[in-house]
């Protein structure tokens, strides 16, 4: 491979910390932290180590993929910052995709793929994120939803682990989580998810509205009270 090939950086925070590195489509070097509650922590190393083991400064990334999810609000929110932060400083272009798609996409070649499937990973409080695929292209989702509500097909992905009594004879041996290295040779090919990351739903913690008084307000307040001077009893 040219050592001016551009190197593409993947990042993917929608459930583990995910990172891998890619020259024209060759996978240089990948990383995943197995614990889906240490984005914020592990990231920012990973993509330094991932660097490292692949030979490479951040200063010969000539792009970013970014993973907008879906996933839960605070992991996905870390990776996609990073990416962007890191595009940003760089000066250097970015694409952002449906980490569902990436999955999808991890067939291995000898593999017997169904005609429609569907790829689902874990949303906590019982759900799913899923997205319907047929020959290999987005066509339902992302949603989120509960894993009997999801379409009676072949269902593989991340969210199987955790739901597999629910999901029953749904599910079929298939790619089951996130390829780093995959997303960092095919990113660009796969069609954009935009630049909003895909939360579904609305985040746990939300900005407090406007405080109560716990004073009465009009003439309950001014009732008893004396007017002053010159201003009429209400």
């Amino acid at each position: 491979m040219a050592p001016d090939t551009p190197v593409v950086l993947a990042v993917d925070t929608s459930h583990q910390v995910a990172v891998g590195l890619a020259r024209g489509g060759e996978v240089l070097a990948t990383l995943v932290v197995a614990d889906p509650r240490a984005h914020v922590e592990q990231l920012t190393p990973s993509v330094t180590d991932c660097l490292a083991a692949a030979g490479l400064g951040i200063e010969q990334v000539g792009s970013v993929v970014i993973g907008l999810g879906p996933g839960p609000f605070t992991g996905l929110r870390v990776g996609i910052v990073t990416g962007w932060t890191l595009a940003a400083t760089r000066g250097i272009g970015w694409e952002g995709v449906c980490s569902l798609d990436v999955i999808a996409r991890q067939w291995p070649d000898d593999a017997e793929v169904p005609d429609d499937f569907v790829v689902c990973s874990d949303a906590r409080r019982s759900e799913v994120y899923w997205a319907r695929y047929r020959d290999g292209a987005r066509v339902d989702g992302p949603h989120v939803a509960a894993p009997g509500e999801l379409p009676d097909l072949p269902t593989t992905g991340p969210g199987v682990e955790h739901h597999a009594e629910h999901l029953g004879d749904r599910v079929i041996d298939g790619p089951r989580a996130l390829d780093p290295g995959v997303m960092a040779a095919i990113g660009w090919q796969l069609p954009s998810a935009g630049a909003e990351p895909l939360y579904l739903r609305r985040p746990d913690a939300t900005e407090p509205g406007r405080r109560k008084s716990a004073l009465p307000t009009g003439p309950r307040l001014l009732r008893g009270l004396t007017p002053r001077a010159g201003q009429e009893q209400p």
